[in-house]
């Protein structure tokens, strides 16, 4: 393909990821309700998001609607960016590539959940009820939903240990062998990683570490089952 070949494919699939995006939008700003109450569910006693201006509630709804549009269209732009990128590889480095883009956003999704289900609940019972006999605690709608977002997002990226732990055996940057080595390395990196979600508590820093940890030595086992380099060919002389 010439390089305006190349440009009109490219801006052809950008037009699909963002139509998807925009119909992912419109779709969770119809169904804003049901999106805002499965957020608020997470937060502790009778607490509720306020807002402290006139425009605030309608920029807020929006902003949470453009979160869950992003998640609801992320498959639909990594075909895209797959299918884009498709012409430039191998045979071998397709049947690679294709079950590690499967594996993104089912492991996001997975991320997202966990972090939803355990991590977030036991991250704003901690905050929110901390030294609350001195505070008149009230919890701010757009620093909210920024907060969520942000934790969720996090375990999800970080639940793509998998993915990152196969690229890098099936490119040569290291084995099993050497990950089973630096097990104790990685539980450190994991800790530090853990310790570094916003609004982190030492129990929740834990819960975090869990999930992170099986994903861990399940990567190694992957790794060992699908992760060996590919075979380059053998030169010819001259």
């Amino acid at each position: 393909m010439t390089l305006v070949e190349h440009l009109d494919e490219f801006r052809s699939r950008l037009i699909v990821s963002v139509a998807a995006f925009l119909v992912a939008l419109g779709l969770c700003f119809w169904q804003n309700h049901l999106i805002l109450d499965l957020l608020n569910a997470p937060l502790p006693g009778d607490f509720t998001p306020v807002t402290l201006g006139v425009s605030e509630p309608f920029l807020t709804t929006v902003t949470v609607s453009a979160y869950a549009a992003i998640l609801l269209s992320l498959p639909v732009v990594l075909y895209e960016a797959y299918a884009f990128l498709l012409p430039a590889f191998t045979r071998g480095q397709r049947r690679v590539a294709l079950p590690m883009l499967a594996m993104v956003p089912v492991l996001f999704v997975a991320g997202v959940v966990f972090s939803y289900m355990f991590v977030l609940p036991a991250a704003l019972d901690f905050l929110v009820n901390f030294n609350d006999s001195q505070f008149n605690t009230q919890i701010r709608a757009r620093e909210y939903y920024g907060f969520v977002a942000m934790t969720l997002g996090a375990l999800g990226i970080l639940f793509q240990i998998p993915v990152g732990v196969l690229l890098a055996t099936r490119i040569g940057l290291t084995t099993p062998r050497k990950l089973r080595r630096g097990r104790k390395h990685a539980v450190v990196g994991i800790a530090v990683v853990a310790m570094l979600l916003p609004g982190t508590d030492p129990i929740t820093m834990l819960i975090a570490m869990v999930p992170l940890l099986v994903l861990y030595e399940a990567s190694i086992v992957i790794a060992a089952i699908a992760g060996k380099p590919a075979a380059h060919p053998a030169s010819t002389p001259v």
